[in-house]
């Protein structure tokens, strides 16, 4: 048999990291375009089985006319099973589209734990029915003569946490199961390493928190000797990265404009630059970012450090010493205020200096 595996698509995601470049609608055209893709690759290649393991669309936005155009895909692939085990994005609720709408008849759709039995295989589907889901008992007594598929949207090892909210079971729960091949979703970099956990990623890359490439999962399982073959095929087109900018000899926020604008760069990726490096002027990130001419420049991250000796100078018997000692020793406890004590501290010592250099 062979299948496709793909899971958190989010259609009609808002990608607020694109909206300050006005790139969010593009980027939701690139959902569909990369979807087509698949569908194609489905059609093209007699694919018998279509695995998609929740978060097929973002339940508190997507639109009826997105839900038809996912539709109209499923019909072209009539030959094509489609499964789907709703996430925790798109629950299987009263008010769902997975609930209220006439989907085409290739299209089974998982609520909780149920069971499709085909002549040589054994689908189980676990579908979300809330936006939260604590737990799933695998079922047992599996029919071994048979393949045996197991299809949910989980937080793999969430088990492990101290509240598990997203479908969490361990790992060595399904390493131990009788399954042959468990398609996950929800988390939404690829992992392949063990068959009875896989993780194709999503489908296409939302943010700076999922780089690499992404794609979907194509399997080969012989019925007969139940030997497993998976492929792992990228289809997005663009790539979120991030680069890092030494910043060092820098001296003026002009300057810094100027580099990140003669900087060389693909079409096909977006990029957040982590200034490091020491520095040498006062770094606001929205101000800068108004002046970046390529739209392909998304985020800015000042991870640079301070020149300046903190402990030392505030010990010190001088006005910086004071100021600095004074600054100090409003940190709270919890250091929870840390940061920007010591960016005020920064910015006060940088006009200092400053200063000292102009009267020079």
């Amino acid at each position: 048999m062979k299948f496709i595996h793909i899971a958190d698509i989010h259609f009609d995601k808002p990608f607020t990291v694109l909206e300050r470049n006005g790139l969010s609608e593009a980027r939701r055209l690139e959902q569909r375009q990369i979807f087509n893709k698949a569908i194609e690759y489905i059609k093209e290649n007699n694919i018998e089985y279509l695995f998609i393991t929740g978060d097929l669309y973002e339940h508190e936005y997507v639109r009826r006319s997105t839900i038809e155009y996912i539709n109209d895909c499923f019909k072209q692939i009539e030959n094509t099973s489609i499964y789907i085990t709703p996430g925790n994005h798109d629950p299987y609720i009263k008010n769902s589209y997975y609930n209220k709408f006439n989907w085409n008849k290739n299209v089974k759709i998982f609520t909780k734990l149920e069971k499709i039995e085909k002549d040589n295989i054994n689908i189980y589907g676990y579908g979300f029915t809330d936006f939260y889901s604590k737990q799933i008992e695998l079922p047992e007594n599996l029919d071994e003569n048979k393949l045996n598929i197991l299809l949910m949207h989980s937080d793999l090892n969430g088990a492990n946490k101290e509240i598990g909210e997203y479908n969490p079971i361990l790992e060595t729960t399904l390493t131990n199961s009788k399954f042959n091949y468990v398609a996950l979703g929800h988390i939404h970099k690829k992992n392949t390493d063990n068959l009875k956990a896989v993780y194709p990623g999503s489908l296409i890359a939302g943010g700076f928190d999922e780089l690499e490439k992404h794609g979907m999962i194509e399997g080969n399982i012989n019925e007969n000797t139940k030997e497993i073959l998976i492929n792992f095929i990228p289809i997005d087109t663009k790539e979120f990265v991030k680069e890092e900018l030494d910043i060092t000899s820098i001296y003026s926020e002009e300057a810094l404009i100027e580099k990140i604008n003669q900087l060389s760069r693909q079409n096909n990726k977006y990029y957040e630059y982590l200034l490091c490096g020491n520095k040498n002027i006062e770094i606001d990130i929205n101000r800068i970012l108004k002046y970046i001419e390529d739209k392909q420049v998304i985020k800015l991250k000042d991870i640079s450090k301070t020149q300046y000796d903190i402990e030392k100078i505030s010990k010190e018997k001088s006005l910086k010493g004071i100021f600095v000692k004074e600054l100090l020793g409003q940190i709270n406890e919890d250091n929870s205020n840390k940061e920007e004590i010591l960016r005020i501290i920064e910015i006060g010592l940088n006009a200092i200096y400053k200063n000292k250099k102009e009267v020079n």
